[in-house]
C-alpha cells in the first residue's frame, strides 16, 4: 500500500477517533491534527502521533494547548484550520469536522491537490457543486466514508455507469419508523436520542430519526456519484447490515454489507485502491439470521421528502435547508419546539426562500446565514 499521510480535521470526534484507531492499526502517519475545542483529547492525541501541526479552532483554547505543547506549532481560527489542511506533509485529509465550518478548510486541501476522505455532510450538502468543481478541475479524488456512500462507492467500482439502473441507500428508519401520527406528536428529546443501531451526537441523532440525515445522505449521492435525482431511493432496513446498494440495469444488485461499524469505511477510505487486513473480528453470520426491508410510508417523515424537493430546486435550497434544520434540531433540543415541528418549520421556511446560484464560498456562507437567522425567528 503506498504510505498514507493523514491531515484529520476533527480528530476529537466520533470520525476522528476511530480513524486514530485505524491509522495505530495500519502504522499510518499522521501529519496535522484539527479540532473545535476539545483540548485534553487533542493534548493526548498529539502525545501519541506527533503531528507536525495542529489547529484549534477557538482561538483561547488554541492559546492553552500551545502552552502545553511548546514544540508543537499549533494555530487557531478558520486560517488554523485551512492551514492544517494544506499541510505541505498530507496526501489525504480526512474531513470530518462538524457543520459548515468543515467547507473551507475543505476546499483549502483541494486546492492544494489532496485527495479527500470525507465525512463532513454540509461540504456537499451546502456547496456540492463549488467542491465537486474545484475537486475535478484540482484532479482530486473525494472519497466517501459515510457508510451509505463508501457501499455505494465499492458496488459502483468498475461498473460501466450506463449499465447503472438504480442506486439504493439503505436507513435503519430510526427509533420512530413504526410510529403511527398520533405516536409522532408524543415524542420527547430522551425517546428522539435513542438511536436502535448507531452511537452519534445529538444533532445526527435527532437527523435519523426525522430521516434528514438520510435526506442530506440522497444530496450527496447525487453530487458524488452524479446520477440522476430520480435513480437515488431509499429503504428502511432496520438491521443496519446492508449499507447500500446498486441495482443494474439488468436488475442485479450489489450490496455492500457488514457490521454496522464506521472503521470499515474509515479504513477502505484511507487505504484505497487496496485493502488492508482490518482488526474487527470475521462476520458473524449467525448473529444477524433475518435482513429485512421496508418502503417509506409517504408523509410520515417529511423532512426526507423536503431534502429531495430542495435537490429538484437545486441552487441554494440544499445549503439553505441544511442550515435552517440545524437550528430547529437545536431548537428541539432545547424544548422550545416538538419533533414535529422540525419538519412543519422547514417546510414553511422552504417555501418562503427564493432560489439563489451561489458560486462561491461567501456566497454559500451568506445563504447558510440568512437560514439560520429566519430559522431562528421562525
Amino acid at each position: 500500500m503506498s504510505k498514507k499521510r493523514l491531515a484529520i480535521l476533527g480528530s476529537t470526534g466520533s470520525i476522528g477517533t476511530q480513524t486514530l484507531q485505524v491509522a495505530r492499526h495500519l502504522g499510518l502517519e499522521v501529519v496535522a491534527l484539527a479540532a473545535y475545542s476539545s483540548i485534553d483529547l487533542l493534548y493526548e492525541q498529539i502525545q501519541e502521533f506527533h503531528p507536525k501541526i495542529v489547529a484549534v479552532f477557538d482561538d483561547k483554547k488554541a492559546l492553552e494547548l500551545k502552552s502545553r505543547v511548546p514544540h508543537v506549532k499549533v494555530v487557531s481560527g478558520m486560517e488554523g484550520l485551512k492551514e492544517a489542511a494544506s499541510c505541505s506533509e498530507a496526501n489525504l485529509v480526512v474531513s470530518a469536522i462538524t457543520g459548515s465550518i468543515g467547507i473551507a478548510p475543505t476546499l483549502a486541501a483541494i486546492e492544494q491537490g489532496k485527495d479527500i476522505a470525507l465525512a463532513n455532510k454540509e461540504v456537499l450538502v451546502a456547496a456540492g457543486e463549488l467542491v465537486m468543481k474545484r475537486a475535478k478541475e484540482k484532479n482530486v479524488r473525494i472519497l466517501p466514508v459515510d457508510s451509505e456512500h463508501s457501499a455505494l462507492f465499492q458496488c459502483l467500482e468498475h461498473k460501466n455507469p450506463n449499465e447503472v439502473r438504480r442506486l439504493i441507500l439503505t436507513a435503519s428508519g430510526g427509533p420512530f419508523f413504526h410510529h403511527s401520527i398520533d405516536d409522532l406528536k408524543k415524542i420527547t428529546k430522551e425517546t428522539a436520542l435513542k438511536h436502535p443501531s448507531w452511537k452519534m451526537g445529538p444533532k445526527v441523532t435527532i437527523d435519523s430519526s426525522t430521516l434528514m440525515n438520510k435526506g442530506l445522505e440522497v444530496i450527496e449521492a447525487f453530487h458524488l456519484f452524479n446520477r440522476p435525482l430520480e435513480e437515488i431511493e431509499v429503504i428502511v432496513h432496520p438491521q443496519s447490515i446492508i449499507h447500500s446498494m446498486v441495482e443494474m440495469k439488468d436488475g442485479s444488485l450489489f450490496a455492500q454489507m457488514s457490521e454496522p461499524s464506521m472503521i470499515f469505511p474509515i479504513q477502505y477510505a484511507v487505504t484505497w485502491p487496496e485493502r488492508s487486513p482490518g482488526f474487527l473480528p470475521p462476520f458473524p453470520f449467525a448473529k444477524h439470521p433475518k435482513l429485512e426491508f421496508f418502503q417509506l410510508e409517504k408523509g410520515k417523515f417529511i423532512c426526507l421528502e423536503l431534502a429531495y424537493e430542495a435537490l429538484r430546486q437545486g441552487g441554494s435550497f440544499p445549503c439553505y435547508l441544511n442550515a435552517a434544520n440545524e437550528v430547529l434540531v437545536a431548537q428541539f433540543l432545547e424544548g422550545k419546539i416538538s419533533w414535529l415541528d422540525i419538519g412543519r418549520k422547514l417546510e414553511k421556511l422552504l417555501s418562503c426562500h427564493k432560489r439563489e446560484t451561489p458560486s462561491t464560498l461567501e456566497a454559500i456562507y451568506s445563504i447558510d446565514a440568512q437560514a439560520r437567522a429566519e430559522a431562528a425567528g421562525c
